[in-house]
């Protein structure tokens, strides 16, 4: 069962990472009001993932028998997708429609679902915690698995994870350059457009040899 939380924990972790539009989103509000109201704030990030993981995990188990079915397809189609989304972070402007010059907002509601609503707004999360969870190898199949402790350790691992985030970046902000950031978000495109094109390749390979 530890093993299963230090997975779970791990989980929350690699969830709450990829430099996107919450991670932005997390990081001007830690820049423009603080630390505190950015955590808040990114605490609706680590309500989705919560979400997203009590999904993947009963998911796993009710389509086991599909998955294995479909595998080059999904694997295909998972490739598509994270090109497609790795071309996306690779080669726009992450600080697009972003607000500059905000005055202080301390509407701890309002940033929370702000945060909420950006990150249901990338559907592309949920396949991230479906191949988190798979690549684990955590299920409710096991005779010694307990959901509550594994969801609880998703949750506070993405929420330990925004707490480092906001902190580096609350102590670091007068040598962070916004350029910096531009290209961390752009080579996290390109590791996902790679990822993507791997899995894809990987699918084909075996629809024209196997």
């Amino acid at each position: 069962m530890i093993i299963d939380i230090l997975k779970a924990f791990a989980i929350g972790i690699c969830a709450a990472a990829p430099i996107g539009p919450v991670a932005i989103v997390v990081l001007q509000k830690t820049l423009s009001y603080g630390r505190r109201t950015a955590f808040v704030s990114a605490l609706g990030s680590t309500v989705v993932d919560t979400t997203y993981a009590v999904i993947s995990l009963f998911a796993l188990t009710a389509v086991d028998s599909f998955l294995e079915r479909n595998n080059i397809v999904i694997r295909i189609a998972g490739g598509v997708v994270l090109m497609v989304l790795g071309v996306s972070m690779a080669f726009r402007d992450p600080f697009k429609g972003i607000k500059t010059g905000a005055k202080p907002d301390r509407a701890v509601t309002k940033n929370f679902l702000e945060t909420v609503v950006c990150a249901l707004s990338n559907p592309g999360a949920f396949f991230v915690m479906l191949a988190l969870f798979s690549f684990f190898d955590l299920s409710v199949g096991s005779a010694s698995f307990s959901v509550a402790p594994v969801i609880l350790a998703v949750s506070v691992g993405s929420a330990a994870y925004w707490f480092f985030f906001t902190g580096f970046v609350s102590r670091w902000k007068d040598s962070l350059r916004i350029r910096t950031m531009f290209w961390i978000s752009r080579l996290s495109g390109i590791v996902i457009l790679i990822i993507g094109f791997a899995l894809f390749a990987d699918g084909i390979y075996d629809v024209i040899f196997t």
